[in-house]
């Protein structure tokens, strides 16, 4: 027992919510933000591939919701497509095959080729093929060193010759490295090269490419980097890598000494983030059989770039981007030299760590602001801060993306002020559930258990408080009461509505109902039930109230008026009784079609010169009474139609001569029949 407890006294001490409310409220919310950003941080940790593959997923929609549709003329995709392997032949093409379309390149006037294709072993033909590349304007061949990717181990694969390292910089701690690589032969060794490694996310994406590969100590660089070295004819290629400046600037940069003003940003490893933010159908794609027969449009590729490449689905060349879930590799090499060329290249700034936590920061402070404001402000300011604060997180990493290239991240802030929320207000809610047992225990040392309850536990709602019954509902309404307001003093006005209306509630509570409410100058009563003892108090109520207008309203209006007359409906049927609105201005209600029917038949009245009128049901319970049919209507806003009646004359009203001349009063026209259906 005594071991018991100890245990939970040691429970309750490290139960971080019980400390919090041990605390004053402000300590106790800094010790629950606290937490929260442990929290954050542990989760991270342990589910950080996982997560990093949501963050980079749902980052990347920034490129989307801003894609750019401006199509790239500069780099055309020569596609070694379905057709092509029809027409020429399955891959690999014989080298004289490849000939071909290198001088058909040539002869369509390209600036430069550019080949996402490695030529590791010698065939015949590779004379005629490296004759063509050396007769071209400027050709680069692509060499694959074979980066670890996802905790394999090294393939220790060595295929040709790697060529075309750059100058300049250190492979002592690089990132990136490998002994492993598939190359063109040596005879290709005259051709300029760029290598097409990439870096392989866990959910098979590729975001980044290396902007160099360290093979045997010599770094070797991208694809889309060789190109811009081969097309200003570099002599050199030599460049120099530093460190970025700044909060806002890359972690490091890279620079072309042939190609000034031109920095390169990449991150703490060394790769360049592949921008996704053009549309994929602003890059042109062009049949390779085509260009090898001539079937294209003179001068379409003068003086532009090339990258000649495998988009048929059998060559395996096929990758997920964001707008695809297989799409053919060149395409992200050319994603990847326009970015170059236009130097819009996205990257993580060097202070992103510190920029998120300075997020993180804000997200606290708004929090720490809800949960110190009113409860129900806390109550439901924490919530939707819950909810918005993920969706400000990523909304402004993606404004960033789009407007500046700035690949921010979003995910720690949107973590945190995800917890921070939740756990202030479970601390917030767990504060006021003690205040109340409180409040109980002192209420109910004076009170009965039931109602120390009722007063220490219910709180005022917004929530839909009503029930479903059977209702009897008459809808009465004071007609040509707006005109004669018109024409009198509002003070008579308001005597002459206060009359009729305490008349009729007393008539209705005199037939055993109640009002539902007094709206301008009508009434909506209610009598519990669907029953025949409910419609005979309702046409008793509603007779009674025809008395009243006809014997104590004013019957000699002013000159050019109508006199007063009362509109009558009463139908029976479900309705919804409760109350609605928030929580501190409620309203209590009765809805269904059954009101709005009882409205309908009311307006009716004055169509069909009937100053009482009756629904279906309410007609069925009063069959004895022997009501007079109507006709059947289409009310207004409803599909269905309804068939009306009268009551029985006798039972109505006793004087003939009196009924036709109260018809002449109200200037209405009996009507036989209904309208139809």
């Amino acid at each position: 027992m005594i071991m018991s407890h100890r245990l939970s006294r040691i429970a309750q001490l490290l139960n971080p919510v019980a400390l919090a409310l041990r605390l004053l409220p402000a300590r106790g919310r800094l010790l629950m933000l606290a937490l929260a950003a442990v929290i954050s941080v542990v989760v991270l940790t342990l589910f950080g591939n996982s997560l990093e593959i949501l963050e980079e997923r749902l980052g990347a929609q920034g490129w989307l919701l801003s894609a750019d549709d401006t199509p790239e003329e500069r780099i055309t995709i020569i596609a070694i497509d379905e057709a092509s392997l029809a027409e020429i032949g399955a891959w690999p093409w014989s080298r004289s095959d490849m000939a071909r379309l290198v001088s058909a390149l040539t002869d369509a006037g390209v600036q430069l080729q550019l080949h996402d294709i490695s030529y590791p072993e010698a065939r015949d033909g590779d004379a005629e093929l490296i004759a063509a590349l050396e007769a071209s304007r400027g050709a680069v061949l692509a060499q694959a060193p074979v980066l670890a990717t996802n905790g394999q181990q090294e393939q220790n694969v060595r295929a040709g010759t790697m060529t075309f390292p750059l100058a300049g910089l250190d492979c002592a701690a690089a990132t990136n490295s490998t002994n492993s690589f598939v190359a063109p032969h040596a005879g290709f060794g005259a051709i300029a090269k760029g290598h097409i490694a990439t870096i392989v996310s866990g959910d098979g994406g590729i975001r980044k490419i290396p902007a160099f590969v360290c093979v045997d100590g010599q770094p070797y660089p991208a694809l889309a980097i060789s190109s811009l070295l081969q097309a200003i004819n570099a002599p050199s290629w030599s460049v120099s890598l530093s460190q970025g400046s700044g909060l806002f600037g890359p972690e490091q940069v890279l620079r072309l000494d042939a190609y000034p003003g031109l920095n390169i940003p990449l991150d703490a490893d060394g790769n360049l983030r592949i921008s996704y933010k053009d549309l994929p159908q602003n890059f042109r794609a062009v049949s390779a059989a085509d260009v090898i027969n001539g079937n294209i449009e003179p001068g379409m590729l003068e003086n532009g770039m090339v990258l000649v490449g495998g988009t048929a689905f059998g060559m395996g060349d096929i990758v997920p981007t964001p707008y695809n879930g297989a799409t053919p590799g060149v395409e992200l090499h050319a994603r990847l030299l326009g970015s170059l060329l236009d130097t819009t290249m996205p990257y993580t700034p060097r202070g992103a760590d510190w920029l998120l936590a300075l997020l993180a920061l804000v997200f606290a402070g708004i929090t720490l602001l809800l949960a110190s404001a009113r409860e129900h402000i806390a109550a439901y300011g924490l919530p939707v801060a819950a909810l918005l604060m993920p969706v400000l997180a990523l909304s402004l990493h993606w404004q960033l993306l789009a407007a500046f290239e700035i690949w921010l991240g979003w995910l720690f802030p949107a973590l945190f002020g995800l917890l921070a929320a939740a756990s202030l207000l479970l601390l917030e809610q767990s504060r006021v559930r003690a205040e109340r047992t409180r409040v109980y225990g002192n209420l109910n040392s004076y009170l009965p258990s039931d109602i120390a309850r009722e007063i220490a536990f219910s709180l005022p709602t917004s929530a839909i408080n009503a029930r479903r019954c059977d209702v009897t509902l008459l809808s009465a309404d004071l007609r040509n009461f707006s005109a004669f307001g018109e024409a009198r003093p509002p003070e008579e006005s308001a005597a002459l509505l206060h009359f009729f209306f305490v008349k009729a509630a007393a008539i209705v509570e005199q037939n055993g109902g109640r009002i539902q409410e007094f709206k301008g100058d009508s009434l909506l009563a209610v009598w519990d039930g669907q029953n025949a003892d409910a419609a005979r108090c309702a046409l008793a109520a509603g007779q009674q109230m025809q008395v009243i207008v006809d014997r104590d309203m004013p019957q000699n209006p002013p000159a050019g008026l109508e006199p007063l007359a009362l509109g009558i409906g009463i139908e029976q049927g479900p309705a919804l009784v409760g109350s609605i609105g928030p929580a501190h201005r409620r309203t209590h209600t009765l809805l269904g079609d059954t009101v709005t029917i009882t409205l309908r038949i009311q307006e009716m009245t004055a169509e069909l010169a009937q100053p009482i009128l009756l629904g279906e049901c309410v007609a069925r319970q009063l069959s004895d009474l022997k009501p007079e049919s109507q006709g059947s209507y289409l009310l207004t806003g409803l599909r269905i139609p309804h068939t009306l009646f009268a009551p029985a004359y006798d039972v109505a009203q006793s004087d003939t001569p009196r009924r036709n001349a109260r018809a002449e009063q109200l200037n209405l026209k009996i009507l036989s029949g209904g309208k139809g259906s």
